[in-house]
């Protein structure tokens, strides 16, 4: 069974919670992310997702709206050891697309609904062709 680890993203973008909400959006489209990471301090507070900006542009979010108002707090995680079959069940029974790696206190990547799609792509390709 395939590992969290092989097909994490490691190129991690974090941002604080009192960012305001407009930066980090222009950060993950300047990176072309779906997902960062919320640190206050060394401690993951959380993840904002395109989701979550969408949700924001939907309720019509003020000017001076932070990523703490916006972002999920105190997200569900998963280990670089665990199995991808367990992240997909997270994700599906979590019903999100975006799931924090972490390494005891340590965010070291994120796993993606895509990057599963591509573990069960790997899976499908024909061998010995």
């Amino acid at each position: 069974m395939p590992v969290v680890s092989k097909h994490m993203s490691r190129d991690l973008l974090f941002v604080e919670p009192d960012l305001a909400l407009v930066d980090a959006a222009q950060r993950m489209h300047q990176r072309g992310v779906g997902a960062v990471m919320v640190k206050e301090g060394d401690r993951l507070a959380g993840i904002l997702t395109e989701r979550d900006l969408l949700r924001a542009v939907a309720d019509r979010f003020p000017a001076d709206a932070r990523v703490a108002d916006w972002m999920t707090a105190s997200p569900d995680t998963i280990e670089p050891d665990d199995t991808t079959a367990h992240a997909a069940v997270l994700m599906i029974h979590g019903g999100f697309r975006h799931l924090p790696v972490v390494s005891g206190t340590d965010v070291v990547g994120i796993l993606s609904i895509r990057d599963l799609m591509r573990v069960v792509l790997d899976d499908a390709t024909p061998r010995g062709v």
